[in-house]
């Protein structure tokens, strides 16, 4: 582990950035909602997925970037390039960049993950799904 002395750490003009709830979420009671990097002035997009439909999630898309999923309520089958995994509360996976991917709601219950994409911005394309082809 690294120590650092922070008398002599330059801050530059980096200030503390804050970005209301009713900014990024789109339901005002619920953690759903997606906050680019850029409003924060940091490297780093977060996405917050709910649902409580079994069988709804992302569907099969791609990003440039490196993404980490963390499920914090639920279950969800997440398919990452051919590795399938089931993931649990609590349970951290990467993705990484240029992997296709897609995770969805193996109940019971509510799922609710915070996808955190290694980008300023939220960039991905989506594609056709092999496995509904």
């Amino acid at each position: 582990m690294e120590h650092y002395d922070f008398d002599e750490l330059d801050p530059g003009d980096r200030e503390p950035r804050i970005v209301s709830r009713s900014q990024w979420g789109s339901d005002a009671l619920q953690w759903a909602g997606a906050l680019e990097g850029q409003a924060l002035g940091t490297g780093v997009t977060i996405l917050f997925f709910r649902t409580e439909e079994v069988g709804d999630g992302p569907r099969w898309h791609v990003h440039p970037y490196d993404e980490v999923f963390i499920v914090r309520t639920g279950r969800a089958l997440f398919t990452i390039g051919d590795k399938r995994i089931e993931a649990q509360k609590g349970d951290v996976l990467m993705g990484p960049a240029n992997i296709p991917h897609k995770y969805h709601n193996v109940g019971p219950g509510k799922l609710e993950t915070t996808d955190i994409h290694l980008s300023d911005r939220w960039i991905q394309a989506n594609l056709d799904d092999p496995e509904e082809s």
